[in-house]
């Protein structure tokens, strides 16, 4: 790609050596590592599903109405200091002991009746030999679920050419969540992204079956994902286009999460590598673990992660902090990579937040983004419109939100999460989404190969603009290479908040691996799982 911003391409390279740097320095604790969620999800794989007396889980996760088996399994080996051999182990050696399959064992543990440490112990070929066949079943069924969205796609003219215009519910209940949907896909959304309930993020186990209470959004659940799907493939069927769904694998259940999407065809997940220890005060050890393996399962699964880059500008200020973003797009790639998830399923983030009153800040907003195209030429970068600055107005509101429009066309970003006239007042109303379809469409339409027509004047502001952020992210990356990811957390590096090694939330399910330990599913997820 030609550089429009005459880029100093040795900058980026460098920017990039610096974060694979610190990617591999952060592997080598993850590769020591496990945790309560990895472990769990672990067990999801195995097929372990439901909850402890059959019975749905209660929001506020009260025990009197169950817990999800694949937390009573884990809590049950962390109690016994048996959890650093991992869950795979425990309940391979009980396969070979008893030749009963991983979900009857949980429900035995969940009565009592069995003592997953007080069995036998049997050779580790014997237990790998166990669990292969239970192993393949699973990633078969991602496989399965992968393909068919591609079939689907490729049945149906192709993928779209231009941004997917994406939009979101976050009524609480998941039967509502389907008819605004439905009706927002009708209006011409490519993405319906379903918005977690608030402080979902910080639940350390996954909510079991529908709901219908949630709180500024809807419980993220196997069967809310599965009804989802169900519901965007019958109306994609009626408009003759693939509607996709993207949830939040995020917080403290990240690769939880990610299983149950790709067990149920999600195909877009919010992924971050830094946010929940930013935004959420997760504690850094144990998202940095988390985020590893669920980005491994949304490899293999072909779902497109989207970054948090964008939750920067909300505490920070968009001109001076620019380069922040810049870099933790670096971090994101190199995160990434390291857990197998290819260049074409990363959408790093950023986001349309200069103030208003800036003079000549549309420029700086379209250098960003221009610049953010450049680097990550195969990336589908998620690009988040105008909410900082946005009032009561609706009708500068709608103005900046087209403004935010013309930045994405002109600059070929992918994900574009459509921004609302009425942000800052209430949810959007059905009409509020199908005003700010029609703007955003009627711009790409009408500007659709204006990027390609038009070129940056030397040394002008644009250029200039975007060579200093790069220059200032490759010193902070440089900066960040020489500290390691951790003191750069406690130095509050980013977007000002420090965050200590052994503070926040989840730490105490973190748990180093002793000898023997083993994932069956990390290896073959990080191979890649598109069906040749």
């Amino acid at each position: 790609m030609e550089s429009k911003l005459n880029l100093d391409f040795k900058l980026v390279e460098q920017a990039r050596a610096h974060a694979a740097q610190v990617a591999d320095e952060t592997q080598r604790f993850i590769d020591g590592y496990t945790t309560v969620a990895v472990e769990r999800t672990i067990c999801r794989l195995l097929g372990i599903d439901g909850v402890s007396g059959g019975e749905t889980l209660d929001i506020t996760g009260e025990n009197s109405l169950g817990v999800p088996l694949p937390s009573v399994v884990v809590d049950y080996l962390m109690e016994k200091g048996a959890l650093s051999q991992g869950a795979a182990f425990w309940l391979g050696n009980a396969m070979v002991e008893t030749g009963k399959n991983p979900q009857v064992l949980a429900e035995e543990v969940a009565a009592g009746t069995l003592d997953l440490t007080a069995l036998p112990v049997h050779a580790e070929a014997d237990i790998h030999a166990a669990l292969a066949p239970i192993v393949e079943e699973s990633l078969k069924k991602i496989r399965t679920r992968r393909k068919r969205r591609e079939d689907f796609i490729a049945s149906h003219g192709g993928e779209k050419n231009g941004p997917w215009v994406y939009l979101i519910v976050a009524t609480g209940n998941i039967y509502e969540d389907i008819v605004q949907a439905t009706a927002a896909a009708r209006q011409g959304a490519d993405v319906i992204a379903v918005i977690r309930t608030t402080g979902q993020s910080l639940l350390d186990y996954v909510p079991y079956g529908a709901t219908t209470e949630g709180f500024g959004g809807t419980y993220a659940t196997q069967e809310n994902f599965r009804l989802m799907r169900e519901a965007m493939d019958k109306v994609g069927e009626e408009l003759g286009r693939y509607i996709r769904v993207c949830n939040y694998c995020s917080g403290l259940c990240m690769p939880e999460i990610a299983a149950m999407g790709a067990f149920e065809g999600l195909d877009v997940m919010l992924n971050d590598a830094l946010y929940g220890i930013l935004f959420r005060d997760i504690n850094m050890q144990r998202t940095l673990v988390d985020q590893s393996f669920s980005r491994a399962i949304n490899a293999y699964a072909g779902v497109v992660i989207n970054t948090g880059e964008d939750n920067y500008l909300t505490t920070a200020d968009a001109v001076e902090e620019a380069h922040t973003v810049l870099a933790s797009q670096f971090l994101n790639e190199a995160f990434a990579l390291k857990a197998g998830l290819p260049e074409e399923q990363m959408g790093l983030g950023h986001a349309f937040e200069i103030d208003p009153d800036v003079e000549n800040g549309f420029l700086y907003e379209l250098a960003q983004a221009e610049m953010a195209r450049e680097i990550f030429p195969n990336a589908p970068l998620k690009y988040m419109p105008p909410t900082k600055f946005m009032t009561g107005n609706v009708f500068r509101g709608h103005v900046q939100d087209a403004l935010f429009n013309m930045v994405t066309i002109l600059t070929g970003q992918k994900i574009h999460l459509l921004g609302m006239m009425t942000e800052a007042i209430h949810t959007p109303f059905l009409s509020d989404r199908f005003l700010a379809i029609q703007n955003a469409q009627y711009i790409f339409r009408t500007m659709q190969d204006l990027g390609s027509e038009i070129v940056f004047k030397d040394g002008g502001i644009m250029q200039t603009r975007a060579n200093e952020v790069l220059k200032k992210a490759t010193d902070l990356l440089g900066q960040i290479e020489q500290l390691g990811i951790f003191e750069t957390l406690e130095r509050g590096i980013f977007a000002d908040i420090k965050r200590p090694r052994d503070g926040g939330k989840g730490l105490d399910g973190v748990v180093s691996k002793t000898p023997g330990y083993f994932n069956p599913f990390l290896e073959p997820m990080m191979k890649g799982g598109a069906v040749k």
